[in-house]
């Protein structure tokens, strides 16, 4: 799933002359989750691309991180509820505890952003397993305790998924890691981690995962194989209950991608509550590859 502290030193200079997205329409929907439109992010524009995790503040700024270890926040440009471009970028890389920019590769791999009520952020990395806090995205890392456990995961199968549940735990979820028909997951924080079980779609893998307002979750499932058409991914709702006391933790789909949206490697979701509604945002992961793109998605759940 798979750069300038100075400007000089960034491998990610935007092409000016390019647009940062465009949008697109989404296909219609029948039920509860109104589709408002989707943005293809272009990588030469941005700099960068790999894009793996984001967060969505109430003012609209998105902020997405890179596999490859940098970071963008940028406003949503909106058209009425529709998203229409990307407003003036803010990048960076992150960081080592000593400030030092991570080098692409094996330390750099970032699967998963969390933004905490203080305003940190925690960033859960493959390759070198680990989760580590950010007062700011540009600022040096700090030690967060990770489940004990994850240092056993395969290379290219630990923590894709990191998310702040409403009542302060977190959750966390692996890629490849576990039984057959689920994968190791964990409930809890630092001195309180329960480990727990994620039941998984068949042939499907976590990516991602975000906490509701109500206490539930939502987490992010891709298959791909060459024999099906490549790319297919869901977004399974887990109810609170599921997320209660130390079983495993199922959920069921509410989105098919494709047909709900183009069929890509989706990797990133979130969720803003905004009036009686809740927008899910979500995003691609392009590795760079000049046969993918990076896309994102923003949806409307009434769900009051």
């Amino acid at each position: 799933m798979r750069r300038r502290a100075l400007l000089g030193a960034l491998p990610f200079a935007a092409a000016a002359q390019e647009p940062l997205a465009t949008p697109f329409d989404l296909p219609a929907r029948n039920d509860a989750l109104r589709p408002l439109g989707g943005l293809e992010l272009h990588r030469r524009a941005i700099g960068f691309g790999g894009f793996s995790g984001l967060y969505l503040a109430p003012d609209l700024a998105l902020t997405v991180i890179s596999d490859r270890g940098a970071w963008f926040t940028a406003p949503l440009l909106m058209q009425g509820e529709k998203p229409i471009g990307l407003g003036t970028l803010r990048q960076g890389l992150l960081r080592d505890a000593q400030g030092v920019p991570l080098r692409r590769g094996h330390l750099a791999d970032a699967e998963a952003l969390v933004r905490r009520p203080d305003g940190s952020w925690l960033v859960a990395f493959e390759g070198l397993h680990r989760i580590r806090a950010y007062r700011d995205l540009d600022a040096p890392a700090a030690a967060f305790d990770a489940p004990p456990g994850l240092e056993n995961a395969p290379s290219n199968g630990g923590l894709e998924s990191l998310a702040l549940l409403a009542d302060g735990r977190l959750l966390a979820i692996t890629e490849r890691m576990g039984e057959s028909g689920s994968v190791q997951a964990w409930t809890g924080g630092p001195g309180a981690w329960v480990p727990r079980f994620y039941r998984t779609t068949p042939g499907f893998a976590p990516t991602d995962a975000t906490g509701l307002p109500d206490g539930g979750a939502l987490v992010l499932e891709r298959r791909f194989s060459l024999l099906e058409g490549g790319f297919n991914c869901r977004l399974v709702h887990v109810p609170r209950a599921a997320l209660a006391g130390g079983g495993e933790i199922t959920g069921a789909p509410m989105l098919n991608l494709p047909p709900d949206a183009p069929a890509e490697n989706w990797e990133g979701v979130a969720v803003l509550p905004r009036g009686r509604e809740w927008w899910i945002a979500l995003i691609s992961d392009d590795n760079e590859n000049l046969l993918q793109r990076s896309v994102f998605a923003l949806y409307a759940w009434a769900v009051a």
